[in-house]
């Protein structure tokens, strides 16, 4: 048997079904654990956690959030899917590593007539 999203060969006690769909164990958590990026309880975790290891900016985010957030500042304001296409990430990968740069506080999105833009805090 083999995972209808990646293609990976499983055991038949392995596999997840999610959407229709039998997922081997990454891809179902993949698809179940989708970060909100609103979320004003991780806000709070991410400042805390932060302020406590006495971190600035940038300071330990992984090297795409750093890419997207370099990004955003370099260009001021910048659609989502001009960062998909600058940075070559799928759709979920911007997500999450959006999430993160949402939950330090260290961009969001704005509301420009109907589009929407990353910009810094």
């Amino acid at each position: 048997m083999r995972c209808e999203k990646c293609g990976l060969a499983m055991a038949e006690g392995e596999k997840y079904s999610h959407g229709g769909k039998d997922l081997c164990e990454d891809c179902y958590l993949e698809a179940v654990s989708v970060p909100k990026t609103c979320d004003p309880l991780s806000v709070r975790a991410a400042r805390v956690d932060r302020e406590k290891k006495g971190l600035t900016g940038a300071e330990e985010l992984l090297p795409i959030q750093e890419a997207i957030l370099n990004l955003i500042k370099e260009r001021k304001r910048v659609t989502r899917e001009e960062v998909l296409e600058e940075l070559n990430l799928s759709p979920l990968e911007l997500e999450k590593n959006f999430a993160v740069l949402r939950h330090c506080e260290l961009a969001k999105g704005e509301k420009v007539g109907k589009q929407v833009y990353f910009t810094t805090f």
